[in-house]
């Protein structure tokens, strides 16, 4: 049996609390984004959500919900579907 080294081990080091300035080429999984940055580029471009749920019991389907969903924030150049009071 041998005894452990006695040598430190090297650790990474720690991130400074906060969003942090980052450089446009670091990997994204490195990357320390504000919950307020995030929303800002969100709604500025725009997200398109889609899913599909299917609820069902003893392999018999009883309800399907499909869920589509464009989120983007208020825009002057994009009107909204709702001007003019004509339906969807």
């Amino acid at each position: 049996m041998t005894a452990p080294s006695a040598e430190p081990v090297p650790t990474a080091p720690s991130a400074p609390p906060g969003p942090v300035a980052v450089d446009s080429q670091e990997p994204l999984a490195r990357r320390q984004v504000s919950l307020v940055d995030l929303l800002d580029r969100l709604l500025g471009t725009g997200v398109v959500v889609t899913g599909s749920l299917t609820l069902g019991i003893a392999d018999v389907d009883l309800v399907r919900i499909d869920l589509r969903a464009l989120i983007s924030s208020v825009n002057e150049r994009v009107p909204s579907p709702w001007e003019g009071g004509q339906p969807l």
